[in-house]
């Protein structure tokens, strides 16, 4: 080996050298890079599976939300239709009262109406049966009696109302 330049005392003691140094670096340097590297990927991993966990748990809150506004949505479309027809059945209801008291009021007007009426028939009839009277009395000269005077002029009123009617 003396021929290729190479010292076999000076190569054996580069190579224990480098035997010694290897196996410290594997020990010391080594193993502990490696052990760094592994706890770095698992730490990786996990942080990847919680990201996945997250994103299932944001999409099913993402569904649930969804759902939950299409509830509301159809809650509020029946709060709508029962609103409506609520004001339908209001609308109504103050219609049929509004009718009910209008034909009330006909009615107490129709019957006012007919009392006065009565009222100024018989008012007529009193001053017709007195004019009468005094016009009989002046035209006889003589003063008859009122009272049965105006039962006669009443029954004779009574009988033309009765031949009018028919």
């Amino acid at each position: 080996m003396g021929e290729l330049g190479i010292n076999l005392p000076s190569f054996i003691a580069q190579l224990v050298n480098f035997g010694i140094l290897f196996l410290l670096l594997s020990v010391l340097a080594y193993k502990p890079i490696l052990k760094m590297m592994d706890e770095r990927s698992r730490r990786i991993k996990e942080s990847l599976e919680q990201a996945e966990v997250m994103k299932a748990q944001a999409e099913k809150a993402q569904e649930e939300f969804k759902r939950q506004i299409a509830e509301a949505s159809k809650q509020g479309q029946l709060v709508i239709e029962r609103a409506a027809k609520t004001g339908d059945e209001i609308r109504e209801k103050a219609k049929v009262e509004a009718q009910a008291e209008a034909e009330a009021l006909l009615q107490r007007a129709k019957a006012d109406i007919r009392r006065e009426r009565d009222e100024v028939i018989d008012e007529l009839r009193k001053e017709f049966a007195d004019l009468t009277i005094l016009a009989a009395g002046k035209v006889i000269g003589k003063s008859l009696d009122k009272t049965a005077h105006r039962e006669m002029i009443n029954q004779v009123l009574e009988e033309s109302a009765g031949l009018r009617k028919n």
